[in-house]
């Protein structure tokens, strides 16, 4: 028997506007519904029966933030009432630097949430404004100063390879990420995903890529300055401080199960994979009608589980855990994909060191050419 989730996700979907380069499952300008959305999450995780714990749990969107303060205290109630969190637990919300008030933080804080995931992609004001962001680098340093001092457990994300910017001017954002005392760090190349108005936008030759040797620079300088501000490296796109991992976003890349609701969220139980469908009004509508809100299901093969186990663990510094991998899965990284692995080991960018297979530092620069090939 498979052991039920440890590890739970939901998603809140609204938000003040559309970033352009956004294509995340979220609805702007719409607070007209949060309390329809309200509604129908509770009756969502109803269904669960009872409730279940839970070592970590996140509250994403979207801007969970975004909703008044006793939305949102109704919101975190129904999540630790379904999701009671184990002694020692994670509990993470993801917030915009313009929704955080000294009220919120103290709310969020006695609701027994330890961390917070800030929205920042940028210190410099011409890039926010490019990135269509609705803060600028005052709102960042305010809201910090607020949520540090009841949440210590703080992370950032930051974007880089915007168009136009500089090394430089990257280096200046990493300079000021560590100063402002965030415990984590992610930082992310810009994309321009089909559908969003970055996109179009590029298209129309508005907007111009970075090029790959700029963005290879720049993630390279991510790591030489981070790790030397005594930030660990232990993910693609990600870096802590001591004991400040994000054990929520962990449990993804070691392959483990996790339940999820809300528009657009998707869980991983047993060996069935479910997504809820991601409009907000349909969602919403199914629920209210005493309909499943599932847009998508497939059942994975021990095959398709292990591969995805593979693909995420990578993902991590330290590599895969070769016998743990074969405990879980019941088969080795060899048997599923032996000569691809081999062949990316020759080119050097892959290794075998112990126990564990990991990407090499040159393997880092190509992590999402080599996951796809081993899917």
């Amino acid at each position: 028997m498979i052991a039920p989730p440890r590890s739970a996700y939901l998603h809140v979907p609204f938000c003040t506007h559309r970033c352009g380069y956004c294509n995340f499952t979220v609805i702007a300008g719409r607070d007209d519904l949060t309390g329809a959305y309200l509604n129908a999450i509770e009756k969502e995780l109803e269904l669960l029966g009872a409730p279940q714990e839970v070592e970590t749990l996140f509250l994403g969107g979207g801007t969970p933030t975004h909703l008044s303060p006793e939305e949102l205290q109704r919101l975190l109630q129904l999540a630790t009432t379904w999701f009671p969190l184990a002694p020692g637990g994670e509990l993470s919300v993801e917030a915009n630097p313009i929704d955080i008030t000294v009220e919120k933080v103290e709310l969020l804080a006695a609701a027994g949430v330890n961390r917070i995931s800030l929205g920042v992609q940028s210190f410099h004001d011409t890039k926010l404004k490019l990135l269509e962001r609705d803060h600028r680098r005052r709102e960042i340093e305010l809201a910090a100063s607020r949520i540090l001092p009841l949440i210590p457990n703080l992370g950032i994300d930051l974007i880089f390879a915007a168009p136009g910017e500089t090394l430089p001017q990257w280096h200046e954002d990493l300079r000021s990420a560590v100063e402002l005392g965030a415990q984590h760090i992610s930082t992310y190349g810009l994309t321009f995903e089909k559908g969003t108005t970055f996109w179009s936008r590029r298209e129309r030759s508005q907007l111009l890529e970075a090029d790959e040797e700029l963005q290879r620079e720049m993630y390279l300088a991510t790591i030489e300055r981070l790790t030397a501000a005594g930030l660990e490296h232990y993910e693609v796109s990600n870096f802590a401080r001591p004991g400040f991992r994000s054990q929520h976003n962990q449990q993804y890349w070691l392959g483990r199960r996790y339940f999820a609701a809300g528009p657009g969220a998707s869980r991983h139980i047993e060996m069935r994979r479910e997504t809820n469908h991601r409009s907000t009004t349909t969602y919403i509508k199914r629920i209210e009608m005493g309909q499943s809100p599932v847009a998508e299901q497939e059942t994975l093969t021990p095959e398709m589980k292990a591969r995805e186990q593979l693909v995420f663990g990578l993902r991590m510094l330290q590599g895969i855990h070769l016998p743990t991998f074969q405990q879980d899965t019941g088969t080795t990284p060899q048997q599923l994909c032996g000569q691809i692995i081999s062949q990316f080991q020759e080119h050097g960018l892959l290794t075998l060191a112990g126990d564990y297979l990991r990407l090499t530092p040159e393997g880092l620069l190509l992590s999402d050419t080599i996951c796809v090939e081993l899917l």
